[in-house]
């Protein structure tokens, strides 16, 4: 089987926005509220930051669960690495992911400024510029065979989309609205001509909608 490119556990609102137009350090979704729409993930059992035992089991729980399963590279905006715009000022500062960042493979970094790699325990940070296509060809090298992430933010998501380049979707719909900000969809009813959809409620009130490749 191929390798697939695979978006997950991606949040938006019920008005379709993942995040907002002016993020910064202090506010990394650049949104007022913004945890409400990754709650249902951090409440679960398998949330990989929990400090106490506990959470919740079932649904919102297994998405969690399979989120690294089977990923061998990730692909990201320069927007979720950081909150730095234009030529890289500082290279001491190395994102807001911390010392031990949470994806434990390869990370392409798709920025128009170019700076050398950085690795941080486990996790390779890769800066690089190009087009959707040499990216994710740049991904599947360095995942040796396995699927390739495409964690965000949402921009890049739907610069992927329109270059026909997903295979499949998992996209959590949390039961809040913004108004404003930066819109994965104005429907999920946009993607069905390229993609099946089936859609999941959970006892959390997000809507789980998976897409796959017709």
């Amino acid at each position: 089987m191929s390798q697939l490119l695979r978006v997950m556990n991606f949040n938006v609102s019920q008005d379709g926005v993942a995040a907002g137009e002016h993020q910064s350090l202090e506010n990394p979704f650049g949104l007022d509220g913004a945890e409400r729409l990754f709650s249902w993930a951090g409440a679960t059992a398998s949330w990989p930051m929990r400090t106490e035992p506990g959470g919740s089991r079932g649904l919102d729980d297994y998405f969690t669960r399979d989120y690294s399963h089977g990923i061998g590279a990730e692909i990201m905006g320069r927007n979720k690495f950081g909150p730095q715009r234009g030529p890289w000022q500082d290279h001491d500062w190395q994102g807001w992911w911390g010392d031990e960042p949470p994806f434990r493979t390869p990370v392409f970094v798709m920025t128009h400024h170019e700076r050398p790699s950085i690795t941080l325990s486990d996790t390779t940070f890769h800066f690089v510029g190009g087009d959707p296509l040499a990216v994710l060809e740049r991904a599947r090298e360095a995942a040796r065979g396995m699927d390739v992430r495409l964690g965000g933010g949402v921009t890049t998501v739907r610069e992927f989309l329109d270059a026909d380049l997903v295979d499949t979707l998992h996209v959590a719909v949390a039961p809040v609205e913004f108004g404003t900000g930066l819109r994965l969809w104005d429907s999920s009813d946009e993607l069905l001509d390229r993609f099946h959809r089936e859609v999941v409620p959970s006892a959390s009130g997000v809507v789980h909608h998976l897409f796959w490749r017709r």
